[in-house]
């Protein structure tokens, strides 16, 4: 870690696979709501967790997180497993009067190469967020900062935005929401989204020759 604190009371897992992330690659060039219509609408968090910063399209895969309220020990201990393409997915326990990531664990996931940020709880420091180009996404600002004891855990599954969020499953956001897919189901999705986005295709087309 970057800081020197213990982690002992942070509790980590690291036997678990990631989806392929040229298959969320191939995923990612559709849109979350064509995603979510496909699978049934299912895997779509709740809207509370709104894009605050950077950019707002990402793909991935997650790295979950479990925090003690207001504090983000366990952010900074995953960072040391983050993989190129992982997404940090937070459960801060919705608590929003004290943020959990600010623009200093930004630089550190931008080193790390992780692809965004995904937190039920705060978020601070927007304006640098935003200048690194940092996909966040958070259920509120706050600028009061964390503290760094613990407990906390890595690599369990979480919930965030009232989804189930599996370590390694595949992750993907964009300015309507974010949508999380079993990392069983990448494989098979890509052709069935070039279908249904045929489909669509097909009746805009003929809504617009019905006006020419």
């Amino acid at each position: 870690m970057f800081i020197n604190v213990s982690d002992e009371s942070i509790t980590v897992n690291n036997k678990w696979e990631r989806a392929e992330l040229a298959q969320i690659e191939e995923i990612s060039m559709y849109p979350v709501a064509l995603i979510g219509d496909v699978l049934q609408r299912l895997g779509m968090m709740a809207s509370v967790i709104r894009h605050v910063a950077g950019k707002a399209t990402f793909f991935g895969t997650v790295l979950p997180i479990l925090t003690w309220e207001g504090d983000n020990l366990a952010i900074h201990r995953a960072l040391d497993d983050a993989q190129p393409g992982d997404v940090l997915v937070i459960n801060g326990n919705g608590e929003i009067n004290r943020a959990l990531f600010g623009d200093l664990l930004g630089e550190v996931c931008l080193a790390r190469k992780v692809a965004a940020v995904v937190i039920d709880g705060a978020v601070r420091d927007i304006q640098e967020l935003d200048a690194m180009g940092l996909p966040t996404y958070a259920r509120a600002v706050n600028p009061a900062g964390p503290s760094k004891y613990g407990p906390g855990q890595v690599g369990f599954p979480v919930a965030c935005g009232h989804i189930v969020c599996n370590p390694g499953d595949a992750i993907f956001g964009d300015r309507d929401g974010i949508i999380v897919i079993d990392r069983r189901l990448v494989s098979s999705l890509a052709a069935k989204l070039k279908l249904q986005d045929d489909v669509e295709n097909n009746f805009r087309a003929r809504v617009r020759a019905s006006l020419g």
